[in-house]
């Protein structure tokens, strides 16, 4: 990737249903250009999807939480494995430091969340977690 795809790249993240026309325009290039860059992003598997990005407000019966997680032994492959087929962890990330993994948790009510949090803790290989749950949001993207 050059940095023109990276400029390319910015501009999606901020919005993806941009027009060729107008991502052309931003980027001083021509539509074919764009056209063709985005093709080649989205083959290379650089670009795997789209989405669309909500406020938090908008769902506010939604739980989201975050536990932290740390791993015991050489089990991280096992346990990010399982984890991907919580249907309670929306995103997992790799980490460094005191914590091994991150896990992004959604629930409709507390007492889903903690039947999630049940079962991430049951999980073998995890030796310990850390939850916190959003409460507020200051900052939007």
């Amino acid at each position: 990737m050059d940095s023109l795809d990276q400029q390319l790249l910015a501009l999606l993240r901020l919005d993806a249903r941009a027009s060729v026309a107008t991502l052309a325009n931003k980027l001083k290039v021509s539509r074919g250009t764009v056209s063709n860059r985005i093709t080649k992003l989205e083959d290379s598997g650089v670009i795997v999807g789209y989405t669309v990005k909500l406020r938090p407000d908008v769902t506010p019966n939604e739980i989201t939480a975050w536990t932290s997680i740390a791993v015991e032994g050489n089990k991280t492959r096992e346990v990010i494995s399982i984890l991907l087929g919580e249907p309670g962890v929306c995103g997992l990330f790799d980490t460094n430091g005191r914590w091994d993994l991150l896990a992004e948790l959604r629930a409709a009510s507390l007492g889903e969340l903690a039947e999630v949090l049940e079962r991430v803790r049951l999980i073998k290989g995890i030796g310990a977690t850390e939850t916190s749950i959003h409460l507020q949001s200051y900052k939007l993207s």
